[in-house]
């Protein structure tokens, strides 16, 4: 078949969708990927066919100083760019649209337009539940009835973000009107299939979920099986004790010059070696024991630390878990504490620190925490079994070859 995969938003949103694709073109089918130009040669490197989008993530990295209506209109601005962009991208045609969270809303009625049927690939619980509250923007649970109430509101609240980019996009693909929550509401009728790349250790299945949503575990970024990390990073790895990854990927853009006195300040007081990631943030740390590191596989890197601070992003969590580290979750905005929340709960992470909470001396305490209480690591290893027993990208070829039949 040929698969269309779209996918938009920060690193972590998209890295993921490159080893699902790899895995789908090993099973003999023709992949693109659609993404923010951004990623054009991270989605190279995989072997997939790359169709950009117009959409920039790199303004959705920072905490809005405004708050939930900030937020609110940096998505608005966002889907506003990204409509013609995933119709362009479509426009070589494909058998099958594979949808992320974030590409999903629109690319219903591109589906409608184009008559091919479409995947649910969500790297979020995003569907009401009496579980839990919604992923982004909930906090602690409201009991059963509030959460479901919660999560149904806030899919309204998605509705309206997407009602003036879909409107524009049905009219450009010549559809007739038809509302944002009319073409949803069809979909869930018709229990429309979306599989969650997470782990059911992490997340399990809800149980008053609809049929045709399945938790399956991840699909992790395609890392070639030769991949050697840099001669530099292996040589301080080698040098002394395992040290303490912090990096905070796609978030805090513009604030390096104080995270960087944080992270050198709080690794001196743990009394720890550490590989500082710059990200979007531009990080840096100099010394003996302090290394200053690029983009690497988290793969290849975490299994080597000793713990690992990060900002608690679906995949940077899941790859943490993976590798049966143990985290310091710092999330900063969106559905980051709720992942640092999971993390915590499964015994494999110390108490998340809030981003607008960090300070040296709050760092270097779960630091401490982190590396020296062998609970945290033996609860992240017995994670790691688990999930090595998963594998959702194979769950998703077979869907997609059920879907071919």
């Amino acid at each position: 078949m040929r698969i269309l995969v779209m996918a938009a938003g920060s690193h972590g949103d998209v890295a993921p969708y490159t080893g699902l694709g790899a895995h789908l073109r090993g099973a003999g089918h023709e992949v693109a990927l659609a993404a923010p130009e951004t990623f054009r040669g991270l989605v190279a490197g995989s072997g997939l066919d790359f169709r950009p989008l117009p959409a920039d993530p790199r303004g959705a990295g920072t905490e809005p100083t405004g708050g939930r209506s900030e937020l609110l209109a940096r998505a608005a601005a966002f889907i506003g760019q990204l409509g013609d962009g995933l119709a362009d991208a479509a426009a070589p045609g494909a058998d099958l649209l594979l949808l992320g969270t974030t590409t999903a809303p629109l690319g219903w009625h591109l589906a409608e337009a184009m008559d091919v049927p479409t995947l649910g690939v969500y790297l979020q619980p995003m569907l009401p539940t009496r579980e839990f509250p919604p992923v982004v923007g909930g906090g602690r649970s409201l009991g059963s009835w509030g959460n479901r109430a919660a999560g149904a509101l806030g899919q309204r609240v998605v509705d309206r973000l997407h009602t003036e980019a879909a409107r524009r996009l049905r009219s450009r693909l010549g559809l007739p009107a038809l509302s944002q929550t009319a073409r949803r509401r069809a979909l869930e009728r018709a229990d429309w299939p979306v599989l969650h790349g997470f782990s059911p250790s992490l997340v399990p299945r809800p149980a008053d979920w609809r049929p045709g949503l399945r938790v399956v575990g991840n699909w992790w970024p395609h890392v070639a099986d030769d991949h050697c990390l840099p001669a530099e990073v292996e040589g301080f790895l080698r040098a002394g004790p395992p040290p303490v990854f912090i990096g905070f990927g796609s978030m805090a853009a513009g604030q390096g010059e104080r995270l960087s006195a944080l992270a050198l300040e709080a690794l001196g007081r743990a009394g720890v070696r550490g590989v500082v990631q710059a990200g979007w943030a531009g990080i840096a740390g100099e010394g003996d024991d302090v290394l200053t590191i690029g983009e690497l596989p988290h793969a290849r890197l975490f299994p080597r630390m000793a713990a690992v601070v990060h900002h608690a992003g679906a995949g940077t969590a899941a790859a943490t878990l993976r590798a049966g580290v143990p985290s310091v979750p710092v999330p900063v905005m969106a559905d980051q504490p709720f992942w640092a929340g999971r993390l915590t709960r499964a015994g494999a992470a110390t108490a998340p620190v809030r981003f607008a909470d960090l300070t040296a001396a709050r760092l270097a305490v779960a630091i401490r925490q982190a590396v020296e209480e062998q609970r945290l690591r033996e609860r992240a290893q017995e994670a790691a079994r688990a999930m090595a027993k998963e594998d959702g990208a194979a769950r998703v070829a077979e869907a997609v070859a059920a879907m071919g039949r």
